[in-house]
């Protein structure tokens, strides 16, 4: 016989499995949309490129070309020879609405 307590441990492990086959099944598919990303190149092509697109905006590229660092280019720690730098993130809300519970925007 089955416990009651045996059947509510199975029902949340399958609940928990579930779940974390979804949450994996959709990072999967982001990152195949991220290697099958289109390589592009920084010319001056680009922002007509970006101008023509839906929205103005590519949601995921490859860019390749040159840049240059604003200060200095960050070294990895794990591969030598390895460079980067850091793109500059601009935050754009949208909308913003009083939330009248959490008396905040």
């Amino acid at each position: 016989p089955i416990t009651p307590g045996e059947l509510l441990c199975l029902g949340s492990s399958l609940a928990f499995s579930g779940l974390f086959y979804y949450l994996f099944r959709r990072k999967a598919r982001v990152a195949a949309r991220i290697q099958e990303a289109p390589k592009l190149q920084v010319d001056d092509d680009l922002p007509a490129l970006v101008s023509a697109a839906d929205g103005r905006c590519l949601p995921y590229v490859v860019l390749e070309g040159i840049v240059l660092p604003a200060k200095a280019a960050l070294t990895s720690h794990y591969h030598e020879g390895l460079q980067g730098v850091i793109q500059k993130l601009l935050l754009k809300e949208h909308r913003l609405v009083w939330n009248s519970l959490a008396r905040s925007w």
